[in-house]
């Protein structure tokens, strides 16, 4: 009985600890427009039992699709940072800030430019967290290191807003990946080399894609690779649409594109990089 009583403290003990949080101080700082990067926002900070506050610009980009495009070319053009409520965190008292925002122009949303010109995040770590329709983690991350060359900028996560039933999964995984949670993965294999995408292969990326107006593209080479419940594709893709000035699409051109097939599920695609 007395070795029964010591296993059963032991499983008890090892399971309190699978998803031990992280000994870090950690801020979710974040805007959301519509309430999917908030979503992602509210996921961290339960994980992490850290603290949380929103971006409230002054002026809220409320309007339809296009007034917000408008107005957020006319500010990024114009250098215009749109005035946001005072931050109240102290930012100096965290180690790591992650910062949320949408993709808006292939960057982060014009109310973080007003964040960073005003914060001083000297000496912290950020680690970016977005959503989007196609992509744009890459080229945000980018953007945060040449704005902020003396903070360290780690990895970074993001969704697709049209897979945010997925963040949660995704949100855990990427934490414990990243050693804000402790807890077992089971770790990816790598991609192999590239190939020609065969006609099936084609179709697979043809039905990822289907019925998104901003991605027109053929698929040219392909690798695949087993992730838990199915499998998970890069493509290599030529982007088919004419090329023309139009502000709300990003330039045409060579595209990576990344595409999860669930088991009985339709292929999806997860992310763009142009």
């Amino acid at each position: 009985m007395k070795r029964i009583l010591i296993l059963a403290v032991a499983v008890l003990m090892a399971a309190s600890c699978a998803n031990k949080k992280s000994e870090i101080k950690a801020l979710v700082l974040y805007y959301s427009q519509n309430g999917t990067t908030e979503a992602v926002a509210e996921e961290i900070a339960d994980r992490l039992g850290a603290d949380i506050e929103a971006i409230v610009p002054m002026i809220p980009y409320d309007g339809d699709f296009m007034q917000t495009i408008e107005r957020g070319k006319k500010e990024l053009d114009g250098g215009i940072l749109p005035e946001i409520q005072p931050i109240k965190a102290d930012i100096q008292s965290y180690d790591v800030i992650f910062l949320g925002f949408p993709i808006w122009f292939g960057t982060y949303a014009t109310p973080i430019f007003t964040v960073l010109d005003g914060v001083d995040f000297s000496g912290k770590k950020i680690v970016p967290f977005c959503s989007f329709g196609s992509g744009g983690l890459d080229s945000a991350t980018r953007a945060l290191e040449e704005k902020l060359p003396g903070v360290e900028i780690l990895p970074g996560y993001g969704v697709r807003t049209a897979r945010i039933d997925a963040a949660s999964t995704e949100i855990d995984r990427f934490l414990k990946e990243n050693g804000f949670l402790e807890g077992d993965i089971t770790p990816l294999e790598p991609f192999p080399a590239l190939h020609p995408a065969s006609e099936e292969e084609a179709a697979i990326f043809d039905a990822a894609v289907d019925g998104y107006p901003m991605l027109n593209a053929k698929a040219e080479e392909v690798a695949a690779r087993s992730v838990p419940g199915g499998t998970e594709y890069i493509f290599t893709a030529r982007d088919q649409r004419p090329q023309k000035a139009d502000a709300s699409l990003p330039p045409a051109g060579t595209l990576k594109v990344y595409v999860l097939a669930e088991d009985g599920k339709a292929p999806v695609f997860t992310l763009v990089i142009r």
